[in-house]
């Protein structure tokens, strides 16, 4: 509703609570307008419907043909994934451990191009987002629009989805960092360039004008479940929560066959991805069967800068290894 104002053009304040068919949105605040700019947090943990909101902003900018005004982001692919966006590293044209930023030129007519007609952004999972990778998609996004370093985000209207008390972000600082504290052990040490894009980006995340807060669980309605999950979320879990957990471990039984319904259509969390590897692949072929498939197995075509690997034992030794190892192999 917010959000679909401020799109049509209704930027007055929006205070109260209010029911978007099944999702309840509560404590809602807006602090200035930042020139009419939205910059917006919507937190909730797991199951309150993140990724259906962001899906039904996505039907809405795309019913009212307006898609070209929108871009979606993630930290991660299986994150982009899921809200069917891009990773911000692909997005900077950058790779995930790449130590050589991305070079920005004035007037770069290709970033500009990129930009001209972007005016929301969405970015999920904000507890994996840190604060030097974004003070480099701000300064991407004021390059782009061509404006005042000064404006945040060049201007654009930035809505943020997610959890700060999922994942933090990897070799970064979370972006709800007190940068007050830490000061005051090093005063009289200089900060480097990257500890000043960080506080840069910090003082964009204390610009957030307008704050969402989704509390209605719609994953599941077992009290006990739910009860268990948020202990979880806090680190506060107790022996019964233990005992709990217990009865849903593969080979108690209490768990059937997971070839028998419901098993089989249960996610199976496991401590190795070799063992997740098995798994899915006796599902898959459990599951070809079922159907009376085939199962087609897609070989990966690796090459080495450029060229195809020739060499059979370095291709059987490559398919060998996890996929955490082949991301950024030359």
């Amino acid at each position: 509703m917010i959000i679909t104002s401020h799109l049509d053009g209704d930027k007055r304040c929006h205070t109260g609570m209010f029911t978007l068919q099944v999702v309840i949105i509560r404590n809602i605040m807006f602090i200035g307008d930042n020139d009419g700019q939205l910059i917006m947090c919507i937190p909730g943990c797991g199951g309150t419907g993140k990724s259906q909101l962001i899906r039904a902003i996505t039907k809405y900018f795309f019913v009212t043909k307006r898609m070209y005004m929108m871009r979606k982001l993630a930290p991660t692919g299986i994150a982009a994934a899921e809200i069917d966006g891009m990773t911000i590293h692909s997005f900077l044209g950058e790779q995930r451990n790449s130590r050589k930023p991305r070079t920005i030129k004035p007037g770069d007519s290709k970033l500009e191009k990129e930009w001209r007609l972007v005016e929301y952004l969405i970015i999920d999972e904000m507890s994996m987002v840190g604060l030097t990778l974004l003070a480099k998609l701000n300064r991407i996004i004021s390059a782009g629009k061509h404006v005042d370093p000064q404006i945040p985000f060049g201007g654009v209207n930035v809505i943020i989805f997610g959890d700060y008390l999922q994942y933090r972000p990897v070799y970064d600082v979370p972006l709800h960092t007190d940068f007050s504290l830490s000061s005051r052990k090093k005063s009289s040490k200089l900060l480097t360039e990257k500890e000043i894009q960080q506080r840069v980006a910090r003082s964009l995340i204390l610009q957030i004008n307008c704050v969402v807060k989704l509390t209605q669980q719609m994953r599941t309605e077992d009290l006990q479940y739910l009860q268990l999950l948020e202990r979880l979320r806090q680190g506060q879990c107790t022996y019964d929560d233990y005992e709990l957990l217990l009865t849903r471990v593969a080979g108690q039984p209490s768990v059937g066959s997971l070839k028998e319904h419901p098993w089989n259509k249960a996610p199976i969390l496991v401590f190795r991805n070799e063992v997740r590897t098995q798994l899915n692949y006796k599902a898959a072929v459990h599951n070809a069967k079922q159907l009376n498939h085939s199962l087609m197995v897609c070989v990966a075509q690796d090459t080495c800068k450029g060229r195809t690997i020739e060499d059979q034992i370095l291709i059987k030794k490559l398919l060998e290894l996890p996929d955490s190892k082949t991301e950024h192999l030359p």
